[in-house]
C-alpha cells in the first residue's frame, strides 16, 4: 500500500489516504519520496481552478525519490538510484512530438496530479522515461522545486537560444522568477527584475538582478522603451502588457510561463512595427530538465526554500496559499 495525503474534493483539506498501486508496470519505476516541493499548481488543482481535477486527488509533483523497484522493461534506473519527477508522470510515446525528443508537448501527457496520484505520499509511481537521474552534487533538499518551477523558466531559454548577450527582464520575483533570477545571471544574460518593493529590489539584486524596475511606476517602465530582448512573465495576473510590450526591443519577446487566466488584451501594431512576438511554455521534456540539473550543478543554483514535515501539508498549504512562502515549500519524509 502507498500511504498518501489527498483532497476528497475541491478546496478541502488533505486527509490521510491509502492505495494499493497493484502489480508494477514493465515500463514503470515506484519512488521512495524523499522530498516533495509544494507549487502553486498544486494549489490550483486541488481547488480545480482549471476544471480537470479528479478526486480523491494526491497532489505533488516536484519529487526527489529513491528508486525502490524498476519494471523489466526499464534500463536506465536502478533500484537505489536517487532521481526526480516534475509534472508528467508518462507520455503516449508514439505522436511526432514524443520521436522528436518534446515529451512535453505530447498531447496525451499523464500529468503526475491528474487522475494520477502525485508524490504527498510515502511513495509515487511513474513511467521510467519521465523519472530523471539527479547528478552528484546537486543539492537533494532544495531539487524538487527544480523539477517544475526551475524547468519551468529554464526551459524557454533553450528553446529560443538564448544568447549570453541578451538584455531579459522578469516579471514576478517569486517561486518561479527568483529561480528564473539565477538562471539567467549564470547564462551570462544583462538582467533586470520587475518588483514592487524596496525589499524584493534588494533581494532581486542578490539572487542574479543586475538592475531592477518599479513595476508600479508607469513612468519608470516607459522609459525603459526598447530595452529589453527578452521578458518573462511568470505572474497570473492581468497586467498592462502593451506598457511591457513598449520595453521590448526590435525582435523582442514577451513570453509567459505564469499561467495567466486573464484573456491577453494586446494592441497588434505593438506588435507589427518592431516584428515583437509573444509566446509561452510549458515545462520542459526529460533531456532539457537533465540539461537544467547539470547546469544548476555547474553554477551551484539552488531554490530558496521552507522546510515542512510531509505530516504538515495541510499548515504548509495555507502558508503558500497565504502568500507568505519565500520561495518554494518543500516537504520532507526525512
Amino acid at each position: 500500500m502507498i500511504h498518501a495525503y489527498a483532497a476528497t474534493e475541491a478546496g478541502s483539506a488533505l486527509q490521510p489516504f491509502e492505495y494499493d498501486p497493484g502489480p508494477l508496470a514493465p515500463q514503470d519505476v515506484e519512488l521512495d519520496v524523499i522530498y516533495c516541493g509544494i507549487c502553486h499548481s498544486d494549489l490550483s488543482v486541488i481547488d480545480n481552478e482549471w476544471g480537470m481535477s479528479q478526486y480523491p486527488l494526491v497532489p505533488g509533483h516536484e519529487v526527489v525519490g529513491r528508486v525502490s523497484q524498476v519494471g523489466s522493461a526499464v534500463t536506465h534506473l536502478e533500484p537505489g538510484q536517487v532521481a526526480g519527477l516534475g509534472w508528467h508522470a508518462g507520455y503516449c510515446n508514439s505522436c511526432a512530438h514524443c520521436h522528436a525528443g518534446d515529451q512535453n508537448l505530447c498531447a496525451t501527457a499523464t500529468a503526475t496530479i491528474i487522475g494520477h496520484h502525485g508524490g504527498f505520499a510515502d511513495k509515487v509511481r511513474a513511467a521510467a522515461n519521465s523519472v530523471v537521474p539527479i547528478p552528484d552534487g546537486v543539492d537533494l533538499k532544495s531539487a524538487g522545486p527544480l523539477f517544475c518551477g526551475g524547468i519551468t523558466v529554464f526551459n524557454p531559454l533553450v528553446q529560443y537560444n538564448l544568447q549570453p548577450t541578451s538584455k531579459v527582464a522578469v516579471i514576478g520575483i517569486g517561486g518561479l522568477g527568483h529561480l528564473a533570477l539565477m538562471f539567467l545571471n549564470a547564462w551570462g544574460c544583462e538582467v533586470t527584475a520587475f518588483t514592487s518593493s524596496e525589499a524584493k529590489k534588494e533581494e532581486a539584486l542578490k539572487l542574479g538582478a543586475h538592475h531592477t524596475l518599479n513595476s508600479r511606476d508607469e513612468d519608470e517602465i516607459a522609459a525603459a522603451a526598447g530595452r529589453f530582448d527578452l521578458i518573462i512573465s511568470t505572474v497570473n495576473v492581468k497586467l498592462d502588457w502593451n506598457l511591457y510590450l513598449s520595453t521590448l526591443n526590435a525582435r523582442g519577446r514577451l513570453h509567459f510561463v505564469g499561467a495567466t487566466l486573464e484573456p491577453l488584451d494586446i494592441g497588434v501594431f505593438n506588435l507589427l512595427m518592431a516584428q515583437r512576438q509573444i509566446s509561452g511554455s510549458p515545462v520542459g521534456s526529460p533531456a532539457t530538465i537533465a540539461k537544467m540539473l547539470d547546469f544548476a550543478n555547474l553554477h551551484d543554483i539552488q531554490p530558496v526554500i521552507e522546510e515542512y514535515k510531509m505530516s504538515e501539508v495541510n499548515k504548509a498549504l495555507d502558508h503558500l496559499r497565504g502568500g507568505k512562502a519565500h520561495y518554494r515549500v518543500v516537504l520532507t519524509n526525512e
